[in-house]
């Protein structure tokens, strides 16, 4: 087969994922194994796609090989994808498939992400490998990169293929219409709108001005399509432990000044290749200047999302995902798939009530699972991104269990006495109450509040007080 490796790393050849690539080109002489330098090479591209063109149509394989950064691929990568199908380069038939390294932060919709972009060219599409940054250099993980072009060949050969998402039925889309009054303003609130909106995004635009209207607090729009990045994210850890980027574009000052030091953030843009277009994509890779710190943990955070975003799973999770990593209460996504106003004017009430009510929720299963995967990084990394290490240690993100020793002691203890058959016997059926007991004392507690504060709310009652 040819084989056409699209390394999307920006480090090139010094790329930790492409060496796995690398090391099966070694393992099999008897496939021609071509890589291209996209990661490095994109601007390039943009100016003369034909060098490029010419090596997808001699593909019979096209393995993208990235480093998974912030949720979804680099904006390398992501802009590649722009420039292939804006080319119309035939891929129909040819097969694809995919290698990351990470540390399983959020591989899984990086995969997604490349295969729903796959599937939209008409590519016979592959389960690919999502390696850890370390797998490489240990004997199982070598095996598992073998295991997977076997699998990869064998599936070539039998059809094992990645299986469509329903496509989104075709709808007459209207250009949205400003129908919301405007609301009194209230002072002393800092709103800020970031979004990609193209001049020509009419319907975006209007949604974003309903949205303003509808608000009561006063905001202000930030359009990343008009700061004048120099690059996307190197992955070069030159900010690891200074803070600062390495690029003089000032996009650091730009993100803590203009856009972090806000009360309440609202992202607004519109669905494209499944997210939305690569400027919005280099603004999340630059975050990195802020390592794997949680800066606006408390922050509320909002969407305006033209397209049909029930349709996007997949984008749905990354947004959810983004939300709970970050320790921000998502206050909803408004979309103009239906009744576009409606949904608008709820999500800047929604917002309101967040800010005013200083609301939190207690983080779900993407982001426990997320932290602790940055937890466990950054604690063995300590010494190289000594920020994220300083972060991590005075805001008690190093919660590991086995420092819980009176808890440990506890359950032992418990585990010890139950063990007793007398024990056993005595605690026959009273097990559930032992548990609840603590319970039942906070519900009576608020109980007693209640009727101190006077609410004459009776026995299974909505309070309005």
């Amino acid at each position: 087969m040819n084989i056409l490796v699209l390394n999307a790393s920006p480090k090139g050849k010094n790329s930790t994922t492409v060496h796995t690539a690398l090391y099966l080109q070694a393992l099999h002489p008897e496939h021609h194994f071509t890589f291209a330098e996209v990661g490095q090479r994109i601007k390039s591209y943009e100016k003369d796609f034909a060098p490029l063109r010419a090596q997808l149509q001699q593909a019979d394989l096209l393995l993208f090989s990235y480093p998974v950064y912030t949720f979804i691929v680099p904006y390398q990568l992501h802009r590649l994808i722009e420039l292939i199908k804006a080319d119309g380069v035939g891929l129909s038939g040819k097969f694809a498939s995919q290698i990351t390294t990470s540390k399983h932060f959020y591989d899984v919709t990086a995969h997604r992400y490349v295969e729903e972009n796959c599937l939209d060219m008409g590519l016979r599409t592959l389960r690919g490998l999502s390696a850890d940054m370390d797998d490489l250099l240990t004997e199982k993980g070598r095996m598992e990169a073998e295991n997977f072009f076997d699998q990869l060949l064998f599936s070539c050969q039998h059809g094992l293929f990645v299986t469509p998402p329903a496509p989104a039925p075709r709808r007459e889309k209207t250009v949205y219409q400003p129908v919301l009054p405007a609301a009194a303003k209230q002072a002393g609130k800092d709103v800020v709108i970031v979004t990609n909106c193209d001049a020509e995004d009419e319907n975006l635009r209007n949604m974003i001005a309903d949205f303003r209207a509808a608000l009561p607090f006063e905001s202000r729009v930030v359009n990343l399509r008009k700061f004048p990045f120099a690059g996307g994210c190197l992955g070069c850890f030159g900010c690891a432990v200074t803070g600062n980027c390495v690029y003089k574009d000032g996009f650091d000052e730009f993100l803590r000044t203009k856009i972090q030091s806000a009360d309440a953030f609202v992202y607004a843009f519109t669905i494209s290749n499944h997210y939305t277009h690569s400027s919005f994509k280099c603004f999340d890779d630059r975050q990195f200047c802020n390592g794997h710190r949680t800066v606006t943990h408390g922050t509320p955070i909002a969407y305006i999302v033209s397209g049909d975003y029930r349709y996007e799973s997949n984008l749905r999770m990354i947004l959810e995902g983004r939300s709970e990593v970050g320790g921000n209460y998502l206050c909803g996504v408004a979309t103009d798939e239906e009744n576009t106003a409606a949904g608008l004017q709820a999500l800047a009430d929604s917002l309101a009530f967040a800010m005013e009510k200083k609301l939190s929720r207690p983080a779900n299963f993407y982001g426990v699972g997320g932290m602790k995967i940055f937890r466990d990084l950054i604690y063995i990394m300590q010494g190289m991104m000594k920020a994220d290490h300083k972060f991590y240690k005075e805001h008690g993100i190093y919660d590991f269990p086995q420092r819980q020793k009176k808890r440990i002691l506890q359950m032992k203890l418990v585990g010890a006495l139950i063990a007793i058959p007398s024990v056993q016997k005595k605690m026959k059926g009273q097990m559930n109450q032992y548990i609840i007991g603590p319970y039942q004392k906070v519900v009576e507690q608020a109980r007693q509040t209640t009727r101190a504060s006077g609410c004459p709310r009776q026995e299974g009652e909505s309070c309005s007080v």
